[in-house]
């Protein structure tokens, strides 16, 4: 995940936060919670996505990893 992904990322989910703390409050009209909630659903499937793509990024580098290790087990067997 680079670091503007991250941040977006950090941002969402901190944007999720307030909206779940105003769903929670008994001061929101029924408009405005249907906006929030179609916001926040919007919201955590970005944060799923991402989390998905850092998911792959980690198996991805963990493979360079493994790649790395058994060429040089191969080195020394030699």
């Amino acid at each position: 995940m680079s670091k503007r992904n991250s941040k977006n990322f950090e941002q969402s989910l901190m944007r999720l936060e307030e909206i779940a703390d105003k769903l929670e409050s008994d001061e929101i009209g029924l408009e405005d919670a249907l906006l929030l909630y179609e916001e926040g659903i919007n919201l955590s499937r970005e944060c799923l996505n991402s989390l998905k793509n850092a998911e792959i990024k980690i198996t991805e580098l963990k493979k360079k990893v493994e790649d790395i290790s058994i060429g040089e087990k191969d080195l020394f067997d030699e």
